[in-house]
């Protein structure tokens, strides 16, 4: 009997509705969804992932700026250093430092074949112990053609005999000083010596530069020396004598290529073999400027524009040209005849001078009424139209 109660009363307690705790956690699960704990992770796992771009974006962005910054910083500086090199110099040499104007290229003056044709004349004004300081020991028209990237660098003889307007017949070295004289003024020095080149050899002038030999020394010292390849008849190489201890001494240099500096240069533009116990200068005067323009040569050979723009060089290039150097040219234009002269190859820069133009000596020598050595025209005195004839047929 005991049994049949047990039973029923275990019937009658399943029959009974269940009961709940309500203290009790209850899962959640979102309507419709499927498998809550996997849909949870998808969304965590997104979120996550979308901060790591968010993370990784902003380490790129931190470091791109770094990376500008390192580099942008030492250009800020380097232009900085540049700018104000240029500055100095420009400001001694075209009476302003805007450098706006230097950036602000203008068309440079040329012939209508588009040839620019450039007077440099050299003289020794940074010397004052130099006897004739204003004469003009190197005469040089630097010719350059756009189109076709060629050159001519033409050495016109200081002892050329011609005929100077109001002075009278003299060595065209001579043209210069006159025109200083009579007009006081370096323009009028150097419009005298343009009028007696265009008329006898009628190369039209656009633009001159003056050079104290100073600036040979200092420019090629500030371009760590240039490379020369000397060339005498004489295969002891070349001598001369004539240099005082304080101006380096005698130049003595063998034959072949070398490295010289800036002393050594500028005596090689000076060198002629006119002492006794001198050797390697059988044309003495035309052995001078074709040296003179070996030299030009070399010099233009290491320019290039990271050494233009880099400010430890650059100074002392900027202040040995301002110091020593008288031109005509614009500020605007430095550009323009720094590309100009520099695209011409050195393979095309030809040179010339008047005893060997074409394998012809178009000159011939004269004894003035003073009694000095001179050279004329081998065509007779002051018959200059073989010559103009012979620059024309190479493009003057």
């Amino acid at each position: 009997m005991s049994d049949n109660i047990s039973i029923l009363m275990k019937q009658r307690k399943s029959n009974q509705p269940k009961k709940y705790d309500l203290h009790r956690t209850m899962s959640y699960r979102p309507a419709g969804a499927g498998s809550s704990a996997a849909t949870l992770e998808g969304v965590n796992l997104a979120k996550t992932v979308q901060k790591k771009k968010e993370s990784s974006w902003l380490s790129w962005k931190k470091a791109i700026l770094i990376l500008f910054i390192i580099i942008i910083t030492p250009l800020l500086f380097i232009g900085i250093w540049d700018l104000r090199n240029f500055s100095s110099a420009s400001q001694k040499l075209f009476g302003s430092s805007n450098m706006f104007s230097l950036l602000a290229t203008s068309q440079l003056k040329s012939t209508n074949e588009g040839r620019t044709n450039i007077l440099i004349i050299g003289y020794s004004a940074d010397d004052p112990g130099h006897g004739g300081a204003k004469l003009t020991d190197s005469i040089m028209v630097l010719s350059l053609d756009k189109s076709d990237k060629s050159g001519y660098m033409l050495s016109v003889p200081r002892d050329l005999y011609v005929s100077i307007p109001d002075y009278g017949k003299a060595k065209i070295n001579e043209a210069y000083q006159a025109g200083e004289r009579k007009t006081g003024s370096t323009e009028g020095g150097v419009n005298l010596l343009k009028d007696v080149i265009t008329e006898n050899f009628a190369i039209d002038i656009h633009y001159y530069v003056i050079v104290d030999y100073g600036a040979t020394k200092n420019i090629v010292d500030a371009l760590g020396g240039v490379n020369m390849n000397i060339e005498s008849p004489d295969p002891r190489g070349i001598y001369d004598p004539n240099f005082k201890p304080e101006e380096g001494g005698p130049l003595k240099l063998a034959n072949g290529a070398q490295e010289i500096d800036g002393q050594t240069a500028l005596r090689l533009t000076r060198a002629r073999g006119s002492t006794y116990g001198s050797y390697g200068f059988p044309q003495s005067d035309f052995n001078r400027t074709q040296n003179q323009q070996k030299v030009l040569s070399a010099i233009k050979s290491e320019l290039n524009w990271t050494l233009v723009l880099d400010p430890r060089t650059n100074s002392k290039i900027f202040a040995a040209v301002a110091d020593n150097v008288i031109t005509n040219l614009e500020i605007s234009e430095v550009i323009p005849i720094y590309r100009l002269f520099t695209s011409v190859p050195n393979d095309q820069l030809k040179t010339i001078t008047l005893n060997n133009v074409n394998n012809v000596n178009l000159l011939t020598g004269h004894r003035t009424p003073n009694g000095q050595s001179a050279l004329v025209p081998a065509a007779g005195i002051s018959d200059f139209s073989d010559i103009q004839r012979a620059l024309k047929q190479l493009g003057f």
